[in-house]
């Protein structure tokens, strides 16, 4: 049997939301890393939401990529992404960011339009997989 290490990654965002981590890192003794994260909103670090759609975005992904680096991962090693968002109108404003965001990196991806969010201002959560050996 294989020996698995599991690691809470704590990057400050759902401490603000619930009872549980930002996202989990588990290791094999053949070092592979497999991240799951949870909903990662457009949310600032002291809690608080700004109200464009824009920051919200922008926010999420630099989450995101706070939670790759707490994981010891970058955006290469995305197997699946999926973004919900609450409004329609906002894909078109959301394309650029997620590109800028991801750079080369091709990892499957969906995107969901949703009546809501946990919280009325939330606009934007993103959930992400992430693999590395």
């Amino acid at each position: 049997m294989k020996e698995i290490v599991r690691r809470n990654l704590d990057i400050g965002i759902a401490r603000h939301i619930g009872t549980y981590s930002d996202g989990v890192v588990v290791e094999t003794r053949d070092h592979i890393r497999r991240l799951v994260s949870a909903g990662t909103p457009g949310m600032r670090a002291d809690g608080t939401i700004p109200k464009d759609f824009r920051e919200q975005a922008e926010l999420a992904w630099a989450n995101i990529g706070r939670l790759l680096d707490a994981a010891e991962m970058t955006r290469d090693d995305l197997v699946s992404i999926t973004q919900y968002l609450v409004r329609r109108e906002d894909v078109q404003v959301h394309g650029p960011i997620r590109k800028a965001f991801l750079g080369e990196a091709r990892p499957a991806s969906m995107l969901m339009l949703v009546a809501g969010l946990p919280w009325p201002d939330m606009l934007i959560e993103i959930r992400v997989e992430a693999i590395a050996a």
